[in-house]
C-alpha cells in the first residue's frame, strides 16, 4: 500500500486512521502526516460533537435534537473532503475545522 493509499484509508473509521499509522510507519512522507493529522482531529471532532449532541438531546425538546442530529452528518461530509484532497495528493485542510490540527498531533512523525 502506498502512502497516498494509505492517505484515503485514514479517513475511513479510527479502524482506517489506525492502519494507515501503523502501515506507514517505516516510509511516511509529508502529505500522509498531515493526513493522518486532518483525520485523527476530524474523528476527535465528531466524537467529542456527538457527546455534546447526545447530552442535549436528552435537555432540549424533541425537534431540537432531530436537527442536532442531522448535523452530525457534516462530519462524514467532511471526510469526504478529507478523501477527496487525499486522493489528488494535496495538503489542504478539510473545511472548517481543519486549519485547527495542523499543527497537532506531534506524534505523528
Amino acid at each position: 500500500m502506498d502512502n497516498k493509499t494509505r492517505s484515503i484509508v485514514s479517513y475511513i473509521t479510527i479502524i482506517g486512521w489506525l492502519i494507515a499509522y501503523f502501515a506507514g510507519k517505516e516510509n511516511t512522507d509529508d502529505v500522509l502526516k498531515y493526513h493522518l493529522k486532518q483525520s485523527l482531529g476530524l474523528f476527535i471532532a465528531g466524537l467529542l460533537f456527538s457527546i455534546i449532541c447526545g447530552i442535549l438531546i436528552l435537555i432540549l425538546p424533541a425537534i431540537i435534537g432531530l436537527i442536532l442530529s442531522y448535523i452530525s452528518y457534516a462530519f462524514w461530509i467532511l471526510a469526504i473532503f478529507g478523501i477527496i484532497n487525499a486522493a489528488n495528493h494535496a495538503k489542504k485542510p478539510v473545511p472548517l475545522i481543519g486549519k485547527l490540527f495542523e499543527d497537532k498531533f506531534d506524534f505523528i512523525r
